[in-house]
């Protein structure tokens, strides 16, 4: 049995998360994967919540992308593309409708999409979806490149999250010189595979312009407008912890004004 564990702490909240993912090999069949995420007391050392973590995070991860998107973007973007349209990617779309509702959505699935909601529609390929997009989300799980950012327009932003498979990416490594390159945490640098592969061949990862904490606290330079931008994220613990509580106050306060 194998297992990965992180312990990110919520101060303000005073709570720390404890989330463990086991991977537990079969005799006969695949192996067992499942992911928790526990709350804990810093004042009782007390468990406050156990939640299922696979829910967690798509919600954690669509939700990142589409915080930083709103902070690259202008004001006045209106269209974007999401590639890839499975759990995460339905994820993304709503997210993004809900910080940017006049934004129309595009999206591009393997499958025929069910039913789509409002400002959300279903185009036929890549090329369709992503030209005149102000915002390209890849949601994919390929291991190669989906979209090569230097096609788009300056100023269009592209976020990536791919898949924890090794070598996995969304992007040609060669993009990433000409792109604005900003990341959820400067440890992204160190294991998303266009980033390290880029720096391999000479790209410097001190040109990267800001991370997530930076977008968010204004600290952090705008896109330069003269060049297409890159959002890269890989899933932290913290953005795992801060789920979870937003996730346990939500239920208290729905569970709280029920009859």
């Amino acid at each position: 049995m194998t297992s990965s564990t992180t312990r990110p702490l919520l101060p303000g909240a005073g709570v720390y998360a404890l989330k463990v993912s086991p991977y537990l090999p079969q005799a006969a069949g695949p192996a067992t994967v499942t992911a928790w995420t526990m709350l804990m007391s810093l004042s009782t050392g007390q468990p406050v919540a156990l939640l299922d973590a696979s829910g967690l995070t798509v919600e954690r991860t669509a939700a990142t992308t589409v915080l930083a998107a709103d902070h690259l973007l202008p004001p006045d973007a209106r269209t974007a593309a999401v590639i890839g349209y499975g759990r995460i990617g339905r994820a993304h779309a709503r997210y993004l409708r809900h910080v940017r509702p006049d934004m129309t959505v595009r999206v591009v699935s393997r499958t025929r999409p069910e039913e789509l909601d409002s400002g959300i529609e279903a185009v036929a390929g890549i090329r369709e979806a992503v030209t005149g997009a102000d915002l390209v989300m890849l949601c994919t799980s390929a291991a190669d490149d989906v979209v090569d950012p230097r096609t788009l327009a300056a100023g269009t932003v592209t976020t990536s999250i791919s898949t924890n498979a090794p070598g996995a990416r969304e992007i040609p490594p060669a993009a990433v010189p000409d792109l604005d390159v900003y990341v959820d945490a400067r440890t992204t640098l160190h294991v998303a595979t266009e980033l390290v592969q880029a720096a391999a061949t000479g790209w410097d990862p001190a040109t990267v312009r800001g991370d997530l904490t930076g977008l968010v606290a204004g600290s952090t330079p705008r896109p330069s407008g003269k060049r297409p931008v890159y959002f890269r994220s890989v899933g932290l613990g913290i953005e795992d912890a801060a789920v979870a509580w937003a996730a346990y106050q939500y239920d208290n306060e729905t569970t709280e004004g029920r009859p």
